[in-house]
């Protein structure tokens, strides 16, 4: 093959340095027994490590000319596949691997959001899925990792945190990167497990998480009535059930807290 594709701006491209990609595969621990889904491997800077270690790779790329550099180079435990990550049907993807797999990717920064999403949905309480070690612009990670009260929890934070456990790995400056990029960068692991609290669905969950932090100003009493009126449910009410107090601010909830109110609205 000729000469690797530069980084299109359009995809979000950033290439990880040599020196971070060692210290990157010694924070992950790959061995022999492991399958890997790689989130948009690149120019293979991770891929090709990993497969030194691991037992199988499955690497989805979206750009096509690094998919076709990358696959005419990969050895025979690597498995290329060119698609958009969102658009993948992972349990289809993943049927024949070695479960549960592990989840390792940079995220272009424009999509990081639902990806991480996607990642939650797909893996079956950690069935599917069991961790994912992924490098994220710092403030997505703050917000991953943020608890109650502070500027950096939220709607996220909450939604991740009941479905996973969340750990900070290593923090990278632009100059990890080639080109660099204009923000810091944070890997963390995320562990999948079932939810920690019974939310009575997930569907509700994330409509009440979603609809609260919209007003995360207000008081939760005033944060609420959008919410309960698409439930066609009293915010008092709700309250109530959920033994919260309408004086205080969606920002201050626990994770706990709201699994009550998801379960009040039902």
């Amino acid at each position: 093959m000729g000469p690797f594709p530069r980084a299109r701006k359009r995809f979000g491209q950033h290439f990880l340095e040599p020196a971070w990609v060692a210290r990157l595969i010694a924070a992950v621990g790959p061995s022999a027994d492991d399958a890997f889904l790689e989130i948009g491997p690149g120019r293979g800077a991770l891929t090709l490590p990993l497969a030194e270690r691991a037992g199988r790779v499955i690497a989805v790329e979206l750009d096509r000319d690094l998919a076709a550099n990358l696959a005419a180079r990969a050895p025979a435990n690597v498995r290329l596949v060119q698609s958009d990550f969102l658009d993948v049907n992972l349990p289809q993807l993943l049927q024949d691997e070695q479960r549960p797999v592990r989840v390792v990717g940079n995220l272009p920064y424009n999509v990081a959001s639902p990806i991480l999403f996607r990642l939650l949905a797909a893996a079956e309480d950690g069935r599917l899925l069991g961790e994912a070690t992924l490098m994220l612009q710092r403030e997505v990670a703050d917000r991953l990792l943020a608890e109650p009260g502070v500027a950096d929890y939220g709607a996220m934070s909450i939604q991740v945190q009941l479905r996973a456990d969340v750990e900070r790995v290593l923090n990278l400056p632009p100059g990890a990167f080639r080109p660099p990029p204009k923000v810091h960068s944070t890997v963390v692991r995320l562990r999948f497990r079932p939810p920690r609290f019974e939310v009575g669905t997930l569907d509700a969950f994330e409509r009440v998480v979603r609809g609260i932090f919209l007003q995360r100003r207000k008081t939760l009493a005033n944060a609420l009535k959008p919410v309960a009126a698409s439930f066609g449910r009293d915010p008092s009410e709700i309250l109530e059930r959920a033994r919260l107090d309408g004086g205080r601010r969606p920002e201050t909830l626990t994770v706990e807290d709201v699994a009550r109110l998801s379960q009040a609205v039902l």
